[in-house]
């Protein structure tokens, strides 16, 4: 945890000062060990970044005097179309590409998405909001992204893509097309990564009349937990 983030419900008498008692007491008096007038960073969410000076803490409780004067870190130039990864790779994909700044997330379905995915206790709001805090206090941000899920891809394609890649550059990522991404500065762009197999051919044809292009990231063939920051990386550089 390399900030300590709180909401409008952690304020403690005046707009100045928070109380926490959660698990982001006990990081702070079990971990960082904090005294009194020790300064910690912090930051409210959605909101900006600052400095906390610990003015009290028991066993129970710690209060911290809050100021916020700086704006959280830009958000990176990429909406992310996913394939539902498998339950077991799904938390560290999710993190890795909230803690690289992406606002926008689609996980949709796929043909090679196995119908039970859908059902993992991951998907869970208390959990996704776990991952999603949990990430943000390890990229000291504030701005909590947008998750949205979709588990009809034809649907999702034809009636709501459209308007997603609207302004941006659409890219499908496929290690077996010709062609290579060169200039990606000063743009943004709409990334669809496919399952573990990669997306049938009736998907990327119609992701491709939605407006689409592949390009080739590389020889190698990676896995989703790879791939998906990898090519994140490299489009936002």
């Amino acid at each position: 945890m390399n900030i300590i983030l709180f909401d409008e419900t952690d304020y403690y008498q005046n707009r100045d000062t928070i109380r926490l008692s959660d698990y982001r007491f006990d990081h702070i008096w079990k971990v960082i060990r904090s005294k009194k007038n020790d300064l910690l960073q912090v930051g409210l969410i959605n909101g900006k970044l600052g400095t906390g000076k610990v003015i009290e803490i028991t066993r129970q409780f710690i209060d911290i005097s809050v100021t916020l004067d700086k704006d959280p870190p830009l958000p990176a130039p990429l909406t992310l179309i996913l394939a539902l990864p498998r339950p077991k790779i799904l938390k560290r994909t999710l993190k890795h590409i909230i803690t690289l700044g992406v606002k926008k997330i689609f996980l949709i379905n796929s043909f090679r998405v196995d119908k039970s995915y859908w059902q993992t206790p991951v998907l869970a709001p208390k959990k996704i909001k776990d991952i999603v805090l949990n990430s943000l206090e390890q990229s000291c941000d504030t701005i909590l992204p947008e998750l949205s899920l979709k588990p009809l891809f034809r649907p999702f394609v034809e009636d709501e893509l459209p308007g997603i890649i609207k302004n941006t550059v659409p890219v499908l990522a496929h290690p077996k097309a010709a062609n290579k991404l060169v200039d990606t500065s000063g743009k943004h762009f709409t990334l669809a990564v496919g399952p573990e197999g990669g997306f049938i051919p009736y998907e990327i044809n119609k992701l491709k009349e939605c407006g689409f292009e592949e390009y080739n990231f590389g020889q190698r063939i990676l896995p989703v937990e790879t791939a998906v920051p990898s090519i994140i990386s490299l489009l936002t550089r």
